[in-house]
């Protein structure tokens, strides 16, 4: 069955906020549908299979890697009428066009990623993404360190938080990452976050 018209789906959030499971829901639903799907992936995600998505709660469906966003656009199939991208926030700002082109034929694009980077900034194109969508699902994750809703991914080096110009991208999991609230996320060597810092610490009048 082909969309009357396409349509760009973003589900976002932090690490362990259940964002590829989600996403693996959608496609199994489109599936069932008789609907025709292709999944991406970027090259630059090894934690798992190299041929599939998988959240971290083992869930798992058939992924093609791809080295950048033009190759999604060579390798989408003219039957195709759901495509689905994960972790789109390591991909080059040319999934932006990507994923409009795809629209634009009646395709219904499925995007998942972090809205947020370990620094807690916006991460890659995810941004654009989110104002591109017809459709957004921000999800959370539970702070290991208080119980409340995550919004944000903590980086761990060595059992301590990444400092501020820690390398952008670096692939990890349980071992290099935790979920945390703004409460509790610290980014050592942050400019906002010494400001919020010295803010706490003055006496209201």
């Amino acid at each position: 069955m082909r969309h009357h018209s396409g349509r760009i789906e973003v589900i976002c959030g932090g690490m362990f906020s259940g964002k590829t499971e989600e996403l693996i829901r959608r496609v199994r639903r489109a599936a069932i549908a008789k609907q025709k799907v292709q999944v991406f992936k970027p090259q630059l995600d090894t934690r798992y299979i190299m041929q599939r998505v998988t959240s971290h709660n083992g869930q798992g469906h058939a992924a093609k890697p791809v080295k950048n966003a033009q190759e999604i656009l060579e390798k989408v199939r003219p039957e195709t009428t759901v495509v689905a991208i994960d972790e789109a926030q390591f991909f080059d700002a040319e999934i932006e066009r990507v994923v409009e082109v795809l629209a634009a034929r009646g395709v219904r694009v499925i995007v998942a990623g972090l809205d947020m980077d370990f620094r807690g900034e916006p991460f890659g194109s995810m941004p654009a993404l989110l104002c591109r969508a017809d459709e957004v699902q921000k999800l959370h994750a539970i702070c290991l360190i208080c119980g409340e809703e995550a919004t944000r991914s903590q980086r761990l080096v060595d059992g301590k938080p990444a400092h501020y110009d820690a390398p952008l991208i670096w692939i990890g999991a349980k071992e290099a990452y935790e979920p945390r609230c703004r409460e509790h996320h610290e980014v050592p060597g942050h400019p906002l976050h010494t400001e919020q810092q010295t803010a706490r610490a003055e006496p209201l009048d």
